[in-house]
C-alpha cells in the first residue's frame, strides 16, 4: 500500500489550507478581539527575503509593501479575503499604535517576568523570539521616553541590553516562524484588559534594567 502523487498534493493542499486557516483566525484574534492593526510581513528562507531584494535589511521581518494593512475591527471574512493575497505571510504588528516595547534579551527577560509577577505589578502582553529576544508590552510612547527614564532611575550610564521599539517599528506575533529557528510565541498573552491597557514602562522599567544589569555582570 503507498500513496499516489495525486494524494499527496491533495495532503499537502490540506495543509496550506489548514496553515491559512490558523493565520487567518489568530489575525482576526488580534485585530478584532485585541484591538490591534495587523500587517502582512515577508518571509525568511535560506537566509534570503521572500521581497526578493538580494540586499534586504530585515530578511522575513518587514511588511509586505504590496499588501494593505489589515485594521483594527476586522472580521474573520475580512481578514481571509486580505490574507489570501499572501499567504504564508508573516504576522506583524505595529508598534507605537496601541503599544510599544521594551525589548531585552530573553534568558533576562524570562527571570524579570517571574520577579514582576511575583512583585504583582501590572503586566502587558509579552513576546519570546526564537532569535533571543523578549518584547514587553507597554503604554505607547514609552520608546521616546526610555532614556529620560533610565537617567531618572540611575540606569542611564550602565550597558543595558534594553531597547525601546516605537511608531515604525514592527513585531512579529504567533503563528509567524523564523525559518530554521522555531515559532515566535507567547510568554503571556493578550487579555482583554492588558491588550487594550498596557502598563506605564516606568511601573516595569526598574526590575527590566536592573535584571538586564545582573545578567551582564555574571
Amino acid at each position: 500500500m503507498g500513496f499516489t502523487i495525486g494524494g499527496i498534493r491533495e495532503m499537502r493542499s490540506g495543509s496550506r489550507r489548514r496553515g491559512r486557516a490558523t493565520e487567518c483566525t489568530a489575525v482576526a484574534e488580534y485585530t478584532g478581539l485585541w484591538g490591534w492593526d495587523v500587517v502582512p510581513g515577508a518571509r525568511a528562507a535560506g537566509g534570503r527575503c521572500s521581497c526578493g531584494a538580494a540586499d534586504c535589511a530585515a530578511p522575513g521581518a518587514h511588511p509586505l509593501d504590496f499588501r494593505p494593512e489589515v485594521r483594527a475591527g476586522a472580521t474573520l471574512d475580512e481578514v481571509t479575503r486580505a490574507w489570501s493575497g499572501a499567504p504564508g505571510a508573516a504576522v506583524l504588528l505595529p508598534v507605537g499604535r496601541g503599544f510599544d516595547i521594551i525589548d531585552v534579551a530573553e534568558q533576562a527577560g524570562c527571570r524579570a517576568l517571574v520577579r514582576l509577577e511575583r512583585m504583582g505589578l501590572p503586566l502587558g502582553p509579552v513576546l519570546a523570539t526564537p532569535t533571543g529576544r523578549t518584547y514587553f508590552f507597554v503604554a505607547p510612547g514609552a520608546a521616546t521616553e526610555l532614556p529620560e527614564l533610565l537617567y531618572r532611575m540611575g540606569w542611564d550610564d550602565a550597558d543595558l541590553d534594553l531597547h525601546g521599539l516605537g511608531p515604525g517599528s514592527h513585531v512579529p506575533a504567533p503563528p509567524s516562524e523564523v525559518p530554521g529557528l522555531g515559532p515566535v510565541r507567547w510568554l503571556r498573552p493578550p487579555s482583554l484588559d492588558t491588550a487594550a491597557d498596557p502598563p506605564q514602562a516606568r511601573l516595569l522599567l526598574g526590575t527590566l534594567a536592573y535584571i538586564c544589569h545582573r545578567s551582564s555582570t555574571s
